[in-house]
């Protein structure tokens, strides 16, 4: 299952040497180097405060709640619920549902941001020693990730180079971060990869969070966390959905689906917030801009599941809900069989709305970033809900059929995302209605 990034992503990596973990990237014959072992002297770099960079922290007086955290069903009449906060396990005990853990590490990377602002108020960050070649060296590293960004993430580069210098190198260094993770387990290596594999690629990750990265492109990444306030976490998570995808390969409910969608996509939300920046002028709090920035990651990633069952179904992969197939009358047979019937189309309409929900919740979020931020985030939003369009449009064939955006209708949206771009925070909703705007 490919990975829903909160950019527009085209053609995966092909990684030469899984266990070597991405020695090479390769575009056709044309190897893209990352090979280069970064000497150890890379762990000097430590934060430093200055006045050139600037987070706001956001008002704290109002409490803008992820609205589907103990919410209900989608509306009145619809046969299954987005979540419950909380479950009943086996034993008659009350347990934490996937959301709550979701939204417990979501309050945590808030707060992480708040306390770093209140405590150092302006922040940038700068080498308390630099050592001969070191400058180079990290120009290079962003350079390469520049290059990687642009080759398969056309349309995000793009909108990538609107942003600050800094911010925009940060962004293409976790981009490749997460592209070589997912290509860990979905790339043309994956059959050989273990859980120990994966063990070996997250103590990598916490050795870069502590500035001794083992190649150029993680020297990327190491010198973005000294510079942003970006925590380990959602890294660490994401890998975890690696693992979820070595062991398992169905769902039972939608709470099950959701952790997964959280640790593969959802994740690179809470990465991004950091380094985009919230508008100065927002008066969200940093809390309901995280969960917006999550809410689009499981938006992208419950599209990708239904553009792709029938891709996964042909690698023996079902990323649908057990409880709500059973209740549509839909069996795993069935999505094998790969046949549209009026139980599948009625299914999938279901399925559809509620990732529309996901992606009407994203909305509240992307106006409060940053302006140099927005446009990429808004292209990503409104290109791939467009997917879903195309899946209707194919009579909800997606056994047979893959639901893509033509060039021209991507074309035809990216001066729209481009003019909400240019919306600031709080004028957000009269101006969509003046102007007309709609998906």
């Amino acid at each position: 299952m490919s990975v829903a990034f909160l950019w527009i992503v085209t053609p995966s990596l092909e990684i030469s040497n899984s266990f070597g973990f991405f020695d090479s990237f390769r575009d056709g014959n044309r190897p893209l180097d990352s090979s280069m072992p970064v000497s150890r002297d890379w762990g000097s770099i430590r934060a430093k405060k200055s006045r050139k960079q600037k987070w706001n922290p956001c008002s704290l007086g109002t409490d803008l709640k992820y609205s589907s955290v103990g919410g209900s069903g989608l509306e009145s009449g619809s046969n299954f619920s987005v979540l419950s906060s909380m479950v009943a396990n086996p034993a008659g005990e009350m347990a934490t549902s996937s959301e709550q853990k979701v939204y417990n590490v979501v309050l945590k990377q808030a707060a992480l941001v708040e306390k770093q602002l209140r405590s150092s108020g302006d922040l940038d960050v700068n080498p308390d020693i630099v050592l001969p070649g070191t400058l180079s060296l990290l120009s290079e590293a962003y350079d390469r990730c520049g290059e990687v960004c642009a080759e398969y993430a056309k349309t995000f580069y793009l909108g990538t180079l609107l942003m600050t210098p800094e911010r925009r190198r940060a962004i293409w260094a976790i981009y490749v971060w997460c592209r070589r993770t997912d290509e860990l387990v979905d790339g043309p290596n994956a059959s050989h990869i273990t859980p120990t594999a994966l063990d070996r690629w997250e103590a990598r990750l916490e050795d870069l969070f502590q500035g001794r990265p083992f190649d150029m492109l993680d020297a990327a990444l190491s010198d973005t966390v000294v510079k942003f306030p970006v925590d380990i976490q959602p890294f660490k998570d994401m890998i975890e959905g690696m693992r979820m995808d070595l062991r398992k390969s169905k769902y039972k409910s939608f709470d099950e689906l959701y952790l997964y969608c959280y640790y593969v996509a959802g994740t690179v939300g809470l990465m991004s917030v950091p380094v985009m920046g919230i508008a100065p002028e927002s008066q969200a709090t940093t809390e309901s801009v995280y969960n917006a920035a999550l809410a689009l990651g499981i938006a992208n990633q419950l599209t990708n599941i239904l553009r792709d069952v029938g891709e996964d179904a042909g690698r023996g992969r079902i990323y649908l809900p057990q409880d709500e197939l059973a209740q549509a009358g839909l069996s795993d047979d069935d999505i094998f069989a790969g046949k549209v019937t009026d139980k599948w189309r009625n299914f999938m309409k279901n399925q559809i709305k509620r990732a529309r929900m996901f992606f009407d919740e994203a909305e509240k979020g992307v106006t409060e970033l940053s302006a140099a931020s927005r446009w990429p985030v808004w292209a990503s939003l409104l290109l791939y809900r467009q997917i879903l369009d195309e899946i209707e449009a194919n009579d909800y064939n997606n056994f047979t059929k893959r639901a893509y955006v033509s060039k021209a209708k991507k074309l035809l949206a990216l001066p729209i995302a481009y003019t909400r771009s240019l919306i600031p925070p709080s004028r957000t909703s009269s101006l969509l209605t003046k102007a007309g705007i709609e998906t």
